[in-house]
């Protein structure tokens, strides 16, 4: 991530600047004609007139990296060279949450991935659908890629796929049967991409991928069932990979991980853990999904109106809970959003969602239910514009209506940068007299993420000789590492790396390529895949802030003269008819500008014309506004 560059004072502090300042007063006075460089001797450098005194320029944060330990040495890239060994390459996942996760494991000319999943854009990624990983490296390396192995279902693990697909080859596809069920749900949705052939991989199973590497899948607990912990091993050693996961003894709708098989997996040595760090700053255990279902039930119970429950889509253990409370309670259950429907249709399907007949109605039989009888299960609980909660919310359903004393509860964790959006969720339902619950009132949602303990618990189960946490900020990465060095590993042996670091792993040692994956995540705008880089961000940032003004001016080639009057358009910068004293200003500063550079017999040099229209008339407009919108200029010779 980017950050402002700061200044050193001189070296020596103050009385270097008095030296200086002394030896430039000895400066012989200037000639008559020559700048007077005294005059700057002794005091600081004039602030610039235009673009630093207001807020700085929008910028796209990038990773800055000012320092790499454990390069490797010359003989290392040179030994990587000839044989290229065991290799790690993260394309989305470190340094960030929820976001184009996904990784290639390569040894020698073999490699595999593990998961393709997307990220949602921030507030300062205007008219971006979404991200994807960079998968640059692959380019080239298509015949190496042998198979692509999928953790769990969520969007931000399988939701890349349809636009990577034909950028990694031709590998072998394998998923647990939920998380198959979801993908080709996924890409039923893009009828123009080449349909997967997916094989089901289940817990327990083991599977050879070439000459080099034999994967096996685990069970382990997640919000979503069938998600994997991989065993992955390799002519090095032995890698265990899990992105998403929790030490839950007792969840709902699954099955515990099997701790006995992981322990004896420990027992015979693991060289590598890539394990999630998303909970490493919260101390304990994360709550099991079993605690909350006492809190869902008493709410539930007592409820008035309708009860209606935001939660995640893909939260499937979550909506088995709250379904098994509604036939507790003698209640119908109705889903809303698009992302819920398929996903519970889908689980309904395979068995992972069991519904009594007769619970579940459709959206049309809502009006005839009475509303202390019914339960809406709908997404939107992060504020999301579009969303089931927000129409309700706003009164633009066409079948659930909000009425005072209604009860909403929020059944998900706050994403970070989400607060404003669900903060207006919420006072829109309180305007509407209802009564509102959420997690932090409340046992009404338990992540899907391990907390300290939860993390601490495994590494102390799989006993690893190298630790690389993925899937979290870097604080939650270093804290991460941070729990394996209190257990026990020395600091060296644990890897803190960034996305497109090439990680070379050696039986004792590990150290970093010279030369990095490309990282910069790829942005989906409408059918646009990559063709929206930093500059065009930025371009839409400074258009968001300041608006812009298109210049049109006439310009009489014979003479050099503006014909008419110039047009000024302005859009999200001020309204013309209200400010008509700028906009004549503004005209009369473009035909001075015009005039000073194509008048007396002068040719008329279009390029330069325009830059000085851009600059003179943002200066002017700066000076006038405070305010820096974009500057068009459109140069017409008559």
């Amino acid at each position: 991530m980017t950050e402002e560059e700061t200044k050193n004072p001189p070296v020596g502090g103050p009385k270097a600047t008095l030296a200086s300042a002394q030896q430039n007063s000895s400066t012989p006075a200037p000639r008559r004609g020559e700048p007077d460089e005294r005059k700057y001797a002794t005091r600081a450098p004039r602030r610039p007139r235009f673009g630093d005194r207001r807020r700085p320029k929008p910028v796209v944060r990038q990773i800055k990296v000012l320092r790499r330990d454990n390069e490797g040495s010359p003989e290392d890239h040179a030994r990587a060279g000839a044989t290229s060994g065991l290799k790690i390459i993260h394309f989305g996942g470190l340094g960030e949450i929820g976001k184009n996760n996904m990784v290639a494991i390569q040894y020698n000319d073999e490699i595999i991935l593990i998961d393709g999943g997307l990220g949602f854009p921030r507030q300062n990624m205007p008219g971006i659908d979404f991200s994807i990983p960079n998968v640059g490296y692959l380019a080239g390396k298509e015949n190496m890629v042998l198979a692509w192995f999928f953790s769990h279902g969520h969007l931000d693990h399988i939701g890349a796929v349809p636009f990577i697909q034909n950028k990694v080859g031709d590998p072998d596809v394998y998923a647990a049967p939920l998380t198959k069920a979801l993908l080709l749900k996924r890409m039923e949705e893009f009828k123009d991409r080449k349909p997967l052939d997916i094989e089901e991989f289940k817990a327990g199973e083991e599977v050879s991928v070439g000459k080099h590497f034999k994967v096996k899948a685990h069970r382990i607990s997640h919000s979503i069932p069938d998600d994997l912990l991989f065993e992955i091993k390799t002519p090095v050693g032995t890698i265990v990979h899990t992105y998403d996961y929790k030490m839950d003894r007792d969840p709902v709708n699954d099955q515990p991980a099997n701790l006995e098989e992981l322990k004896a997996l420990g027992d015979k040595g693991v060289l590598l853990f890539m394990g999630d760090s998303t909970g490493a700053e919260k101390d304990g255990h994360s709550l099991s999904e079993s605690a909350v279902t006492h809190d869902l039930e008493k709410l539930m119970s007592e409820a008035t109106g309708l009860t209606i429950i935001g939660c995640f889509a893909s939260a499937l253990n979550r909506v088995q809970q709250v379904v098994t409370i509604a036939e507790r309670l003698g209640k119908k259950v109705v889903f809303d959003g698009y992302s819920m429907k398929n996903n519970v249709e889908i689980a309904k399907r395979l068995g992972y969602i069991k519904i009594q007949r007769g619970t579940q109605i459709s959206l049309e039989e809502v009006a005839s239910c009475p509303r202390e009888k019914l339960i809406a299960i709908v997404t939107g609980a992060q504020g999301e514009s579009n969303a089931a909660l927000m129409r309700i919310a706003n009164g633009e359903h066409r079948f659930i209506h909000p009425i005072a004393n209604d009860t909403y509860i929020f059944s998900s964790s706050i994403i970070p940068g989400n607060e404003s959006e669900i903060q207006f969720v919420k006072d829109q339902l309180y305007r509407n007299g209802a009564k509102v619950f959420n997690y932090q009132m409340l046992d009404v949602h338990a992540s899907g993420h391990g907390d300290k303990e939860d993390i601490r618990e495994l590494l102390k189960i799989i006993r690893p000789k190298f630790l690389m946490p993925v899937h979290g900020q870097y604080s939650m990465m270093v804290n991460h590492g941070q729990i394996a060095q209190e257990e026990g590993m020395p600091k060296e042996n644990i890897i803190i790396a960034d996305n497109g670091n090439i990680t070379h792993i050696e039986a004792n040692r590990w150290w970093l390529d010279k030369e990095r994956a490309p990282a910069d995540p790829v942005y989906v705008d409408g059918l646009g895949i990559g063709d929206i880089g930093n500059v065009v961000l930025r371009d839409r940032q400074m258009l968001s802030e300041d608006g812009f003004l298109v210049v049109v001016v006439k310009v009489e080639r014979s003479t050099g003269k503006v014909s008419g009057s110039p047009d000024i358009i302005s859009r999200g910068f001020i309204y013309l008819k209200d400010n008509k004293e700028l906009l004549m200003q503004m005209r009369k500063k473009v035909r001075f500008i015009v005039d000073n550079n194509t008048g007396q017999g002068k040719d008329i040099n279009g390029t330069y014309l325009k830059d000085e229209l851009r600059n003179q008339i943002g200066l002017f407009l700066f000076q006038k506004t405070e305010r820096r919108p974009m500057v068009l200029p459109v140069l017409i010779e008559v």
